[in-house]
């Protein structure tokens, strides 16, 4: 079994629009549309079982709208045969009723949330943040959030190794997942100030662009029972992710199962 933990979809209409205005601002070529046929038509060429959805609020109205596209995922994509898709919601930091949202996602059966600090103008370790990321844990969500480099904000980095330390000293939460192997294209500062914390990273895009040796090396020393394999697609191709791995003669089957889907598969208590 593979279990992609980092996908991003839209709405139809909303992708026709916005993955040509995100790949012309950030640079990087799609490897489907953006949408939910888009999206199992690349996992079945892929051999990807079950892809986690990531949607992002970039501001506190469109949660409404958000998290009833989330709602429609996963009433009508994650059960029965063929690809399968979960979606997590979104909260944004500013938003000044966050407690209620966050009790309303677990009430609907969500499992976690993902931000992007870089999309939602806020630095990781701000205030904010810290305490949107308690409420959550409070209500036994997960939270995964990009980390890193992103061409979006090419100029400011707003979830660096270091503001991930403070929130994970500050608030300490359980369920913390750090995309991108901690930290994207940081990943000196990742491997040396994060490896051994008590805090997961996914591969998402990382696992094509990192030097092979190194991936290893920090699978070695953060554990691989706290590595979840992801994609980022659109902005990769699932299959080139996925045999990219697979082909990695430093990692065991065992580590690799782990990371294919065992993590991910205790996460989302499948």
């Amino acid at each position: 079994m593979i279990i992609d933990f980092h996908t991003h979809i839209f709405p139809d209409k909303v992708a026709a629009k916005a993955i040509p205005n995100l790949a012309s601002v950030i640079h990087l070529e799609p490897s489907m549309n953006g949408t939910i046929d888009g999206l199992r038509d690349s996992m079945e060429k892929s051999g990807i079982d079950l892809s986690v959805v990531l949607p992002i609020v970039t501001s506190p109205h469109q949660y409404e709208s958000i998290l009833r596209f989330a709602v429609h995922v996963n009433e009508t994509c994650s059960e029965g045969s063929g690809p399968r898709l979960l979606s997590l919601a979104s909260v944004h930091p500013m938003a000044d009723d966050y407690k209620a949202q966050l009790r309303q996602i677990r009430q609907e059966g969500f499992q976690g949330i993902k931000l992007h600090p870089n999309y939602q103008g806020l630095h990781f370790d701000d205030i904010r943040y810290m305490r949107l990321i308690a409420a959550a844990c409070e209500q036994d969500l997960l939270i995964l959030t990009h980390a890193g480099y992103d061409p979006y904000t090419p100029d400011e980095e707003f979830c660096t190794p270091d503001m991930a330390l403070h929130v994970l000293d500050e608030v300490r939460p359980p369920k913390l997942i750090l995309a991108h192997m901690g930290s994207n294209e940081f990943y000196d500062e990742s491997e040396e100030k994060l490896c051994g914390m008590q805090v997961y990273f996914d591969t998402a895009y990382s696992i094509l662009h990192m030097n092979e040796t190194q991936f290893v090396r920090m699978v070695r020393k953060h554990g691989a029972d706290r590595v979840l394999f992801g994609t980022d697609t659109p902005w990769t191709y699932q299959k080139e992710c996925a045999q990219r791995l697979l082909s990695m003669e430093g990692l065991t089957d065992q580590e690799k199962q782990h990371i294919l889907s065992g993590n991910a598969e205790k996460l989302l208590g499948l």
